[in-house]
């Protein structure tokens, strides 16, 4: 049995999407707000808000605002290099066996509204919300194992899980998949949260929402635990790098994400009175092809497409060589890293394979996302099948479109989608990364439309395997598998560049994903 508990001096604040890669961001012209005084915080987002139910997110920015006004049983440590967790909501989790966990909450936890204290019901509700496949939440299967909590009293339950369930600890309990919320608030809005939240937990509360401009967060009068530095969280959605680091050098931002092409420059030399950390990256960027496009269908076109694609290359004129490439969806230092690709570059059976195929003047699209780096990616993709005669068109979109090409419940744009460059974000387990791949997914985020029910087989095996070696074996051959079909070239994890003021201490995951009440001046 190991138990979990806070310390004397109560939420320690230290601490991968998603998040999952459901984006939904909106084009925008960022207004940066004038010069505030150190009560407020002033902090970038990628995109706007949609939805701030835990059940139906998608985006990891809604996350962000998520962990500022819910409260979970549980969180990473911030500031630290492992991905470690400790207890939030819980006074202590207690592992019973495989398929037991049990909880104790702290107790004076206040809801707003009149909601009352937080309880065992309300930690019962949440999840088996979430895991209720009537619900249709797309974070079903962060609580695929569980069977049922029991209520044992106000304070007390156990998570009854239906069988072991490896990421538990990694991608669900200290996720937006376990806040915890009451019923009777989510069933006064009709079931579902959309940006109006009708209570909050967390140390702060949303004050005001302007769509596209400000996400205006105060502190919560109700929250009981450690008090914030700042009254007031200022979130502006910036989709472009390069006008976040625009505004931050301007003094209009405390804290923002910057583009990897300039890390370089930032570690060499930061702005005035700015800090600057390079932090590694959990996201995974590849060249993906639709294996049920007509012109893909031959398997031997895109294995010619995978020798011709020179990674290195592409990588390094992207990221101006502040990224490596990858050798696979999983990031270094996470259960089923691979060592090495299967394909490495080789124009000669590139030329050879596409001459079986008779596939000589070939043309083909390459979709991708609007952005500095990935047009960048593409161009050099462009250039590298050029050398065996294959023709490239780039076709760019913004985000609100990108992100429904694959879609079939979107339309009809994923039977034209050929190749396609995409960039997903992933929680600190390897399923966050397969999940997305199985044949489940085939028109829903497996655009590839990559059909292997060795794969599928493989991730559901995983779930439940508690020993490491042998999930790190089932997670290479999944990868394996992967650059078998063709369907991908594995292109790199980025690398995480986060620009502060000096004079605050930003709380971060490993890969510099911020907690914005752990905020502190300096």
């Amino acid at each position: 049995m190991k138990t979990f508990s806070f310390g004397r001096d109560g939420i320690s604040r230290r601490r991968v999407l998603q998040g999952a890669a459901a984006m939904g961001a909106a084009t925008i012209a960022p207004r940066f707000a004038a010069a505030q005084d150190t009560s407020v915080l002033r902090v970038r987002s990628y995109s706007d808000i949609q939805v701030l139910d835990p059940g139906y997110r998608l985006s990891q920015p809604e996350g962000d605002v998520m962990k500022c006004i819910y409260l979970n049983l549980a969180a990473y440590v911030q500031n630290g290099e492992t991905w470690d967790w400790e207890p939030r909501a819980a006074k202590s989790l207690t592992v019973l066996d495989d398929t037991h966990i049990a909880f104790e909450l702290r107790q004076g936890l206040m809801y707003s509204d009149n909601y009352g204290e937080m309880s065992a019901d309300d930690v019962k509700y949440s999840y088996e919300r979430i895991a209720d496949p009537a619900n249709e939440s797309p974070y079903r299967d962060d609580w695929s194992s569980l069977d049922h909590v029991e209520v044992k009293d106000k304070y007390n339950g156990i998570i009854v899980l239906k069988e072991p369930f490896a990421p538990l600890w990694t991608s669900t309990l200290p996720t937006d998949s376990a806040c915890i919320l009451p019923k009777a608030a989510i069933d006064a809005v009709g079931g579902k949260i959309t940006t109006a939240p009708p209570v909050y937990s967390g140390p702060y509360r949303l004050k005001k929402w302007e769509p596209k401009q400000q996400i205006t967060l105060e502190r919560n009068p109700n929250w009981t635990l450690e008090r914030p530095d700042f009254d007031e969280i200022h979130i502006l959605p910036i989709e472009d790098e390069a006008a976040a680091e625009r505004g931050f050098e301007a003094g209009e931002l405390d804290f923002t994400w910057t583009s990897v092409g300039s890390i370089p420059r930032y570690l060499q030399t930061p702005p005035e009175g700015a800090s600057f950390q390079r932090k590694p990256s959990l996201a995974y960027v590849w060249l993906g092809m639709n294996q049920d496009n007509e012109a893909l269908k031959d398997e031997r076109i895109r294995k010619a497409i995978q020798f011709a694609v020179d990674r290195k290359g592409v990588v390094d004129a992207a990221y101006l060589g502040a990224a490596e490439t990858s050798t696979g969806i999983i990031a270094p230092g996470l259960i089923g890293h691979r060592e090495k690709n299967l394909v490495e570059r080789n124009l000669e059976e590139a030329q050879k394979l596409l001459e079986e195929a008779g596939a000589s003047g070939l043309t083909l699209t390459l979709a991708i996302l609007n952005k500095t780096e990935t047009l960048t990616a593409a161009q050099v993709v462009q250039a590298n099948l050029a050398e065996v005669g294959i023709t490239v068109e780039i076709e760019q979109h913004d985000s609100g479109t990108f992100w429904t090409l694959g879609s079939e419940a979107d339309g009809t744009t994923w039977k034209d989608i050929q190749l396609i460059i995409s960039r997903f974000t992933m929680q600190p387990d390897p399923s966050w990364a397969t999940a997305w791949f199985t044949p489940q997914q085939i028109g829903v985020w497996n655009w590839e439309r990559f059909n292997s029910p060795e794969f599928g087989e493989l991730h559901a095996k995983a779930l439940v395997e508690l020993d490491t070696a042998k999930r790190n074996e089932m997670y290479i051959r999944m990868q394996d598998l992967m650059e078998m079909s063709g369907d991908y070239v594995f292109l790199t994890h980025e690398a995480v560049g986060v620009l502060y003021r000096s004079n605050i201490i930003p709380a971060l995951r490993p890969d510099g994903v911020p907690y914005y009440p752990g905020f502190r001046r300096a």
